[in-house]
């Protein structure tokens, strides 16, 4: 009578041993993946040509071996950072949409232009050729990068 109890008991105990040594082995094996590893290069922002908003783009780029999400960004004082995206509304005209996040995909970069995802400044700041802004950048599962762009006329 106990030996159909230890059978019982066996059965599911090496299962799960056999499933635990292979996921350990999986993951010494550097399959399971590494934690994001983000860097953002100095970004550009335009010097407005109006009163309303101008736009600053960054190259997100990311070495690990997971995807991370870009949920915000933190502009200069007294101007509000948002991110936006330019979107097709018909008959060849576009408009802005705001952003709730972003995915930096792991092993690639998240490069942000005026025609795809960008970071709304509002109000503009006075800027000439050359000044830097700082802006900080937020993640959710990795660390906050403050990083500064450079002002450039639009088209250059």
């Amino acid at each position: 009578m106990k030996r159909p109890a230890v059978q019982a008991v066996a059965v599911p105990l090496l299962t799960c041993l056999g499933t635990l040594g292979t996921l350990t082995a999986y993951a010494a094996a550097g399959n399971a993946g590494t934690p994001a590893r983000l860097s953002v290069a100095e970004g550009r922002v335009l010097i407005p040509a109006g009163s309303d908003a101008t736009a600053a783009f960054f190259t997100i780029r990311n070495t690990g071996g997971s995807d991370d999400v870009l949920t915000g960004v933190t502009g200069p004082p007294g101007h509000r950072a948002m991110l936006s995206r330019t979107v097709d509304i018909g008959d060849n005209a576009r408009s802005m949409a705001m952003v709730k996040d972003a995915t930096v995909p792991a092993g690639g970069e998240l490069t942000m232009t005026a025609t795809t995802l960008d970071v709304m400044v509002s109000p503009p700041p006075r800027l000439a050729p050359g000044d830097r802004l700082t802006f900080t950048l937020h993640f959710r599962h990795s660390p906050p990068r403050t990083v500064r762009a450079v002002a450039v006329v639009p088209g250059r």
